[in-house]
């Protein structure tokens, strides 16, 4: 069963900052509870308490609540009235659509001089003949009966057939507590006959499930879709028969009713966790080794080649307010894998990297992951050098290449050579100008002044 527990009021004590000593008011309704315990060490100060649509069968452990002024336990199996005399400052007690049979336990009442408001509605005690009669006599201190204000003249009235009123009030009270008797009887009966039904079935599945079969291992697939129409089928059949079924409204039948639906809801959560855990299998790398690209979580993300620091860059779009502790970055020499709340993420990567000298960072703003991977081909010193000295070489030779729409680069290692540079002797002697461009128009001003003198034979 399901009892009260320091974790379920710490939780329901959001308001008090969590803390439960010094609770005033506390919330515990559908929580399932089936037994009502600690609260009366815990929260010593309380004044308010919900526990309406539980499954409290007893009134218990609130005696030493000595400032409670309301106690609401409406929809539950409560069947008496009993241990409140303890609570010295109850004003108001809400007992609405419980099992109160023993109407006469209303007598432990008399000691709570506070009380003003009583609700009874939905109980089988409101049935009886001068119930209202009975109760008002009863309890003197009272104001309010199931909403309805008790005057003056009706508490006269009452009190005047008091004891005409309890002698009955006691005959019927002896019949409902026959009538329980019986009841739980039929209901251990029930109980005990679906048990064995249970067991039957489960022995049958057994016999029908043994792994003796040979039938059942070529077509698996086919197997497993019949088996669980089948299954289907049967739990169909089974929830028809179980609310079709007359049943008499008792706490045992409501605690019945409450455990199948819960014992339904888990057998759901199962098949949908297995089929969760099926889905999972993602496709990363096929059998041949071949790693492919996924994007499972449909993230944005960029690369970026940065061949100054000769590093590989991955931004990926990550949610913002996705916790840290949800992402596993798994960096490998040819592929990156991002695992995003379980989800992949995986990319080939163009080139070959250090997974040793990778890192991890998380933006605070955006919230977005920056993965720096250094490539694992180092950059030869003397191509920059060579890139650099080409910046300086010849125009004409520059001039030529675009000429021709080839671009030659020549890598000549300096230390091996020891001929003097030809092309900046070649570069004094023809700068004149301030670039290729201009220098071009002079040359040909030159040919023409050399060529004055000349005449154009076309024979020549």
């Amino acid at each position: 069963f399901l009892s009260v527990t320091e974790d379920l009021v710490r939780r329901r004590a959001e308001h008090n900052n969590c803390e439960i000593f010094s609770l005033e008011e506390i919330s515990l309704h559908q929580q399932e509870i089936e037994k009502l315990e600690h609260i009366d060490k815990w929260c010593r100060d309380l004044k308010i308490l919900y526990l309406q649509n539980n499954l409290i069968p007893k009134i218990e452990n609130v005696g030493k609540l000595k400032k409670l002024e309301y106690l609401n336990v409406a929809l539950n199996n409560i069947e008496r009235i009993e241990n409140l005399e303890g609570c010295e400052e109850l004003k108001k007690l809400d007992l609405t659509a419980n099992f109160i049979g023993e109407l006469s336990s209303i007598e432990s009442l008399k000691c709570n001089i506070h009380l003003k408001e009583l609700f009874l509605v939905g109980n089988p005690c409101t049935e009886f003949e001068g119930y209202r009669q009975f109760v008002v006599a009863t309890l003197h201190q009272l104001k309010y009966l199931d909403s309805k204000e008790i005057e003056r003249s009706e508490r006269i009235k009452a009190l005047q057939n008091y004891p005409e009123v309890k002698q009955k009030i006691r005959e019927q009270e002896q019949a409902y507590l026959l009538k329980r008797a019986r009841e739980k009887e039929e209901a251990q009966r029930r109980m005990q006959e679906k048990k064995e039904e249970k067991q039957k079935q489960m022995d049958s599945k057994l016999g029908f499930d043994s792994p003796d079969s040979p039938q059942e291992k070529p077509n698996q697939a086919e197997g497993n879709g019949e088996q669980e129409r089948c299954r289907t089928a049967e739990n169909d059949d089974e929830d028809r028969k179980f609310w079709e079924e007359p049943t008499p409204y008792t706490p045992e039948s409501r605690l019945e009713t409450h455990r199948y639906i819960e014992e339904k809801r888990r057998a759901k959560d199962n098949i949908r966790e297995s089929k969760k855990r099926e889905k999972t299998a993602w496709t990363l790398i096929t059998a041949e080794g071949k790693v492919l690209n996924v994007n499972v979580p449909k993230l944005h993300f960029s690369l970026k080649d940065d061949e100054e620091n000769n590093q590989i860059i991955l931004d990926l779009a990550v949610y913002r307010h996705l916790d840290t502790s949800l992402l596993d970055v798994d960096v490998q020499p040819t592929y990156i894998r991002v695992l995003v709340k379980g989800k992949p993420f995986q990319l080939v990567l163009p080139e070959e990297v250090k997974p040793d000298s990778s890192s991890a960072k998380r933006s605070q703003t955006t919230g977005h992951l920056l993965v720096t991977m250094p490539k694992a081909k180092e950059i030869i010193l003397a191509k920059q050098k060579v890139s650099a000295s080409i910046k300086h070489s010849d125009c004409n030779t520059q001039q030529k290449n675009t000429r021709s729409g080839q671009v030659e680069k020549l890598e000549v290692d300096p230390s091996k050579y020891s001929f003097p540079d030809v092309t900046k002797i070649i570069q004094e002697k023809e700068r004149t100008g301030q670039g290729p461009i201009k220098l071009q128009p002079q040359k040909a001003t030159e040919v023409k002044k050399s060529c004055v003198d000349f005449e154009n034979n076309e024979d020549v």
